[in-house]
């Protein structure tokens, strides 16, 4: 009876892997990084692909590859550079670690990309979907994948309520995605079980109908398509508001880099005064004295992060005059504001800035 039992679950558990790997070879998106299987191109595109959709980060790794065909050039390269091919994709302690792991394998593994789960891990911004995902795609070691989107093809099909957000699930998805994981085809399996949820049991429209686990889906058959996976913690958004001195003579403008520990690290901005509310005046401060300027233009921007939204305002001032009582701004020619990487919020507003001093 053991040994009937054991054969059942074996059969079920190679069954799906199969229909997995089966149903993506028939279905899957041509996309570059899956014609290779050249770690540092890997994991580039896991690195930009982390957070973000296909559809965004696919026009970043075609730049960052075109550029940066080698770890070795990515390496010697400067990191405010980086940034700047960033510049729009958001999440920018991703490009900070992406750039010094590039310095990290060139000049101290000597360019020789690790080649094991653990070894992968220990890469800085690598965590063990990464890992798992390079060490299986590259290297063919069996390691499960577990994204948002295996999350969700998981739960939907076994009936999963743990939630996928507490320690408990986490374990629970793991250990079930590496009892699935095809042995053989292990980077098939990983890629086809993310690609499946992606395309066909997505979150909000899943193509039930054309699905070819249809008739033993839990979610599916239990009405429970819109209920999993479950999360237990809801995101709380902090509420930021922002005031930009956009200062400038008409040729020249002030700029700083952000240092803090804070989003958008190392990225430019214009003089920012943060206060606990939105303002209808210009704010007071004491690190810039104006001696006369003419207010040209206010805008307001709502800005969204995944745990913050901010309440911009920028303050366009035409200023005869700058004093500066420290080194933190820098006087910018206007024709040399692209050189620099700013963050997505101060890039929606250069686009009008533009027009409005032209």
């Amino acid at each position: 009876m053991i040994f009937l039992c054991f054969f059942v679950i074996n059969f079920w558990q190679l069954n799906f892997s199969n229909l997995i790997i089966s149903w993506y070879k028939d279905n899957k998106r041509n996309l570059p990084w899956r014609e290779t299987a050249n770690p540092y191109l890997i994991w580039l595109s896991e690195i930009i692909l982390q957070q973000t959709r296909v559809e965004q980060g696919l026009p970043y790794y075609i730049k960052f590859s075109s550029i940066y065909p080698s770890i070795e050039m990515m390496a010697n390269e400067n990191e405010e550079q980086i940034l700047k091919h960033w510049q729009g994709l958001g999440y920018y302690s991703r490009a900070r670690n992406m750039h010094a792991t590039a310095k990290h394998v060139a000049f101290n593994l000597a360019g020789k990309f690790p080649s094991t789960f653990k070894e992968i891990k220990q890469l800085k911004g690598v965590g063990d979907y990464t890992a798992a995902a390079i060490a299986s795609f590259s290297f063919n070691e069996k390691r499960a994948v577990v994204d948002g989107n295996v999350y969700r093809v998981l739960s939907r099909y076994f009936g999963i309520h743990t939630p996928i957000d507490s320690s408990k699930g986490k374990k629970e998805f793991s250990e079930l995605a590496n009892s699935l994981i095809s042995k053989k085809q292990p980077g098939e399996f990983n890629q086809g079980i993310m690609e499946f949820g992606a395309l066909m049991c997505k979150p909000k429209k899943p193509l039930c109908e054309n699905c070819c686990f249809i008739e033993s889906c839990h979610a599916f058959n239990k009405n429970e398509i819109q209920l999993l996976p479950i999360k237990s913690k809801k995101l709380k958004q902090r509420k930021r508001y922002f005031n930009f001195l956009v200062i400038t003579d008409g040729e020249t403008i002030l700029m700083q880099q952000r240092e803090k520990k804070d989003i958008w690290e190392k990225l430019y901005q214009f003089p920012l005064i943060e206060t606990n509310q939105e303002l209808d005046e210009i704010p007071k401060q004491s690190t810039i004295n104006l001696n006369g300027y003419e207010i040209m233009d206010v805008r307001a921007y709502k800005h969204l992060l995944s745990h913050q939204v901010i309440y911009a305002k920028f303050w366009l001032l035409k200023a005869n005059k700058i004093n500066l009582s420290n080194n933190n701004f820098n006087h910018v020619k206007l024709n040399q504001l692209e050189n620099f990487p700013v963050p997505k919020l101060v890039e929606n507003y250069l686009d009008e800035f533009f027009q409005l001093i032209n």
